[in-house]
């Protein structure tokens, strides 16, 4: 199937250019995945899962957050996570301007899966949004942080909230593919930054996530690996019981934290084509 690659941008609420991206079949698509990347990353990384989705006819769009990739702003950095919630919402509409016609999935992992999270339960206004889907999303990590870390960006986000600051991410901790912390080290679009704000923010946008009362608003697949020492796949399980029947929880067990990116990633997309299928 010939398919075809296309690149878009998109202005946020506050002016910053985002760079967004697409991979389409050729045919008319069934359906459109819209991603969130994970926290330091960026869209092209996605390239591999594009490929599956576009051999089942399924597009996929994605877009760099700000401060990652190719777009602008300082790396690792944003005011609040509300303000990333609300690039998320600028990105839909985007998709939805582009296939206005089409069954939509969201799509978003570790940080992105937090984003997804907060943005459904926020009202998700996009009105063809089919379903939602989360792979370790950041709702409390896997790790420790450093106590002296933590306790210093609370003090200095008010005073200096672009501080730049490691994420502590270990990038052999990603995938029990050695090839891919070797392709992530040497991905000049890859940054291990975050600032103090949004260090501070990010951590608690996870514990707020978890104190969900209600159902989920859209049917959502939630999958985390239960090797994953990066985000906490406890806490998974446990946002998949509050969220009530329209949660699907997969585990996978001895897979690490980019579950797309593990060497049973072939399976795990079929896991995910197919139930995006039954809600096409």
């Amino acid at each position: 199937m010939k398919k075809e690659h296309f690149e878009f941008d998109c202005k946020t609420l506050d002016g910053v250019e985002i760079y967004a991206q697409g991979w389409k079949p050729s045919d008319k698509p069934d359906a459109i995945f819209c991603l969130v990347h994970g926290l330091g990353e960026h869209s092209d990384r996605y390239c591999h899962f594009a490929e599956h989705l576009n051999a089942n006819n399924i597009a996929l769009l994605g877009f760099d957050l700000r401060g990652h990739g190719r777009s602008d702003g300082a790396r690792g950095h944003a005011n609040n996570f509300k303000q990333l919630v609300d690039d998320v919402d600028c990105f839909l509409d985007h998709a939805e301007e582009l296939f206005p016609d089409k069954p939509h999935f969201i799509y978003g992992h570790s940080l992105g899966g937090t984003l997804v999270l907060h943005h459904a339960l926020a009202g998700g206004g996009q009105k063809n949004i089919r379903g939602v889907i989360a792979t370790a999303p950041m709702l409390r990590p896997a790790f420790q942080p450093p106590k002296w870390k933590v306790s210093l960006a609370r003090l200095v986000q008010a005073v200096s909230p672009k501080l730049s600051l490691s994420n502590e991410v270990n990038v052999e901790h990603l995938s029990r593919n050695p090839q891919v912390m070797i392709d992530c080290m040497n991905d000049p679009l890859v940054h291990d930054r975050i600032s103090a704000k949004l260090g501070v923010c990010f951590l608690d946008a996870g514990l707020e996530a978890l104190e969900v009362t209600s159902e989920f608003p859209f049917d959502l697949l939630l999958m985390h690996g239960t090797d994953d020492q990066i985000t906490c796949h406890q806490s998974s399980a446990e946002f998949a019981e509050k969220a009530g029947e329209s949660c699907t929880l997969k585990l996978w067990s001895d897979l690490y934290h980019e579950l797309h990116n593990e060497p049973e990633k072939d399976e795990i997309f079929d896991f995910i084509v197919a139930w995006a299928k039954e809600r096409i």
